[in-house]
C-alpha cells in the first residue's frame, strides 16, 4: 500500500480545522495564570480550587483544564476527593511568567494581536498586504508603527521576540565562529535579548543594538541591565539614517519585514558601512529551496503578509540579496530549530 493509501485524509482535514481551537486553548490558559497558580502552589489542584483562585467560572475552567490535560500541558490524577491538576515539565518550562525560558508574552502577542490581523487573511490574500487597517483601524503604510501604536503593544512585542531568543538565540550565533568580530551592530535589535546572547557566547565583544528611540528607551529599561557596560545603544532608522561603522551587523528576523527592494536598500547600506574583512549575518526561517516546507516557515510567511510588507525566503534568496549589495564568501547554517543563519562577508 503507498503511503499516499495510508493517510486518513479527512482525519488530517479535521485536525488542520481545529488548530485555531489548540492554540486558543493554550493562549486563554496562559492568560488566565492557570500555569503560573499551579507552579506557585507546589501541589496539585482541583478544579474549584483554581477556578475560585482565578475568578472563572468552575465549568469553564474545568473543561479547559481537560482540554490542557489532552495537549500534555496539565497531567490530571484522580483521587476519592476527584480531579487533581499539575504542570507538565513543558508548561513549567515555557508557559510560566518566572521561567527564565517563558513563551509567555509571545503567546500574548499572538493571541491579542497577530489573530486579530489573521481574521483578515483572504482580505490579504486578495490585496497582497497587510490588514493593520482592518484589524485595528490603522494605516498599513508603516507596519511598524502600527506594531507599535501604544507603549504597552510595543512591550509587548519587545517581550514576545525577547523570549524567542531565550530559545533559539544561542543556536544562530552559534552556527558559525563569530569571535573576530568584536564591533558588533544589531540593526533592530529591540529588547537585547539577542545582544544578551552574543556578548555570553562572545565575551570579547561588544554590541550596540540600533533601533527606534520608542524602542531603545524601553529596552534601557526595561530589559538591558545597566551593569552590562558590553551592551551600548544608537538611536536611529536605519532606512533614513547613518549606520556606523563595525565589524558584524546582525539582521534578525529583519529582513522578512521588507520587500525585496526595501532589503536591497538596507543592505547595501550596510556593506558600505561594514569594515573590510567584516560581515552580516541574516537570522531568518529558511524556506526550502522549492518552498516545499518548513511548515512553521510557510505560515510564518503568510504571517508576513497580514502583518508586514514582507516574506520568508530560501536561502539562495537571501544570498541573491546579499550578492547583489556586494557581500561574498556568502555560507548558509541550518540549525534544525525555528530560525537558521546566512553569514556575508565583504
Amino acid at each position: 500500500m503507498s503511503s499516499t493509501e495510508d493517510l486518513d485524509y479527512p482525519q488530517i482535514i479535521l485536525q488542520y480545522n481545529s488548530g485555531f481551537l489548540v492554540s486558543k486553548v493554550m493562549f486563554t490558559a496562559c492568560e488566565l495564570g492557570v500555569f503560573d497558580l499551579l507552579l506557585e502552589s507546589g501541589e496539585p489542584l482541583s478544579s474549584d480550587a483554581i477556578a475560585a483562585h482565578l475568578g472563572t467560572s468552575t465549568t469553564g475552567m474545568e473543561r479547559l483544564l481537560d482540554a490542557c490535560v489532552g495537549l500534555k500541558l496539565l497531567a490530571v490524577e484522580l483521587t476519592q476527593g476527584g480531579a487533581l491538576y499539575r504542570n507538565t515539565e513543558i508548561s513549567n518550562i515555557y508557559l510560566t511568567k518566572s521561567s527564565p525560558k517563558s513563551q509567555y508574552h509571545i503567546m500574548m502577542y499572538y493571541s491579542n494581536t497577530v489573530y486579530l490581523c489573521w481574521h483578515y487573511l483572504a482580505d490579504a490574500v486578495r490585496e497582497g498586504k497587510n490588514q493593520y487597517e482592518r484589524a485595528f483601524g490603522i494605516s498599513s503604510k508603516d507596519p511598524f508603527g502600527a506594531m507599535y501604536r501604544s507603549e504597552e503593544e510595543m512591550l509587548k512585542f519587545m517581550a514576545g521576540q525577547n523570549s524567542v531568543w531565550s530559545i533559539c538565540g544561542r543556536d544562530v550565533l552559534a552556527a558559525f565562529d563569530l569571535s573576530s568580530f568584536t564591533q558588533v551592530y544589531d540593526l533592530g535589535g529591540g529588547g537585547g535579548a539577542l545582544a544578551q546572547e552574543c556578548v555570553s557566547l562572545y565575551p570579547n565583544s561588544t554590541v550596540t543594538i540600533y533601533d527606534l528611540p520608542e524602542v531603545v528607551q524601553v529596552a534601557r529599561e526595561q530589559f538591558i541591565p545597566p551593569e552590562e557596560h558590553r551592551i551600548a545603544f544608537h538611536v536611529g532608522d536605519f532606512f533614513n539614517n547613518s549606520i556606523p561603522e563595525a565589524d558584524l551587523y546582525i539582521l534578525s528576523k529583519i529582513l522578512h519585514d521588507w520587500d525585496d527592494d526595501k532589503c536591497r536598500q538596507l543592505l547595501a547600506k550596510v556593506y558600505k558601512a561594514c569594515r573590510p574583512g567584516g560581515g552580516v549575518l541574516l537570522v531568518e526561517s529558511l524556506l526550502n529551496e522549492d518552498k516545499s516546507g518548513p511548515l512553521e516557515t510557510q505560515l510564518y510567511s503568510m504571517n508576513m503578509l497580514v502583518q508586514t510588507e514582507g516574506k520568508e525566503r530560501t536561502a539562495a534568496e537571501y544570498s541573491n540579496l546579499l550578492e547583489a549589495s556586494g557581500f561574498g564568501e556568502i555560507q548558509v547554517k541550518r540549525t534544525g530549530k525555528l530560525y537558521d543563519a546566512v553569514l556575508g562577508r565583504k
